[in-house]
């Protein structure tokens, strides 16, 4: 059963509408507080200024721990509550931990990048555009706070206990990609982002292993101009036209552990034909990439991709994966944001417009 510390928490998670209990005043209190000093995120314990850095890192890391409660009682909940308490309470506590899920990985983002401003909230708006209770005041928080479409989504019909961590890429991961069974594939994929804008990347992770990416460039005509003048042509020379020629019959091959994969609709841990994977790999580099008119890189200058295993169900993970990704492109300046699909690839469609 749930302990007394977990029903604790429930309780004060939705104490009173205008009203937190301790710890989710706490949540706010220290999301607010690292927000407003994220300037000290970076600051190196050798600097005059060690102390300020310190701090924000010793609070950064009680916000993390109070999400990842909050994230495991929604599981909890989810596997131990009786079934019309469930249906009760979890469409509430499913929001919180897909707000908590993407303001876990904000800061974590705020705590290995190096802003030179201080993130600002969005300005004034409606006051319909954020939700009551501590849902509400979380969203604000955020840099994508006011685009309310992000976070108005029905839970899912039924619950799931699956536990997700959504956190920044890190070094290891680039380790992992290059080691993987099939890295034509995952360059095709995620290559140009790794090499050339690695601090806007995330990773989501299930109970077994990494299930989703989102990767984004702030300056769209800047990356796409170093993508198709340096990345492409060193996959061209690295993965020659005639390289799929000759190579023995397709062997099966496991993505899982490399970190990322799929396009749109993503596949990652899934079985792929290495055969296969390297000739969509080929046909990749060799064409010549479609170009993005001016007017749209003038309005939405920041690109995105983001993609989740077909095991992800919960489309509250991939929203909160969206989200983490478009609150730091937000809070390092970017006003709009565009992604490239293929007319004809209905799954990541489909993937994007489940994301509203």
């Amino acid at each position: 059963p749930l302990t007394l510390g977990e029903v604790r928490m429930l309780v004060e998670l939705f104490y009173l509408p205008y009203h937190h209990g301790p710890q989710a005043q706490q949540l706010l209190e220290h999301f607010r507080w690292l927000r407003v000093n994220s300037l000290s995120a970076r600051v190196l314990a050798t600097t005059p200024d060690a102390c300020g850095g310190m701090c924000w890192r010793g609070r950064a890391q009680s916000f993390q721990q109070l999400c990842a409660q909050a994230c495991r009682l929604h599981s909890r909940f989810v596997s131990r509550a009786g079934r019309a308490l469930l249906y009760d309470l979890h469409p509430y506590l499913w929001d919180i931990r897909n707000v908590l899920l993407a303001a876990g990985a904000f800061v974590l983002w705020l705590g290995c990048q190096s802003i030179t401003a201080p993130v600002l909230l969005g300005g004034d708006v409606e006051p319909w555009v954020h939700r009551g209770g501590l849902f509400g005041e979380l969203q604000a928080l955020l840099p994508v706070g006011n685009s309310c479409d992000l976070f108005y989504h029905p839970p899912p019909l039924f619950p799931s206990s699956q536990l997700y961590v959504l956190r920044p890429l890190l070094p290891l991961d680039k380790v992992r990609v290059v080691l993987s069974s099939a890295p034509a594939l995952v360059r095709r994929l995620l290559g140009s982002f790794l090499s050339l804008s690695p601090e806007y990347t995330f990773v989501l992770e299930d109970e077994d292993g990494p299930c989703g990416y989102a990767a984004g460039a702030l300056c769209a005509e800047g990356f796409l101009r170093q993508r198709d003048s340096a990345w492409l042509p060193a996959m061209r020379h690295k993965y020659p036209q005639d390289l799929g020629a000759g190579s023995p019959a397709p062997v099966s091959g496991h993505l899982e552990g490399s970190g990322f994969g799929g396009d749109g609709g993503g596949v990652l841990t899934c079985v792929y034909h290495l055969q296969d994977a390297l000739e969509e790999a080929l046909l990749f580099f060799h064409a010549e990439p479609a170009a993005v008119p001016l007017p749209v890189l003038q309005r939405f200058p920041s690109l995105v991709q983001l993609g989740t295993a077909p095991r992800v169900l919960d489309v509250g993970a991939s929203r909160s994966l969206a989200i983490g990704l478009l609150s730091a492109l937000k809070a390092s300046g970017s006003r709009g944001v565009f992604c490239q699909v293929s007319t004809s690839d209905r799954q990541q469609l489909s993937f994007y417009s489940k994301l509203g």
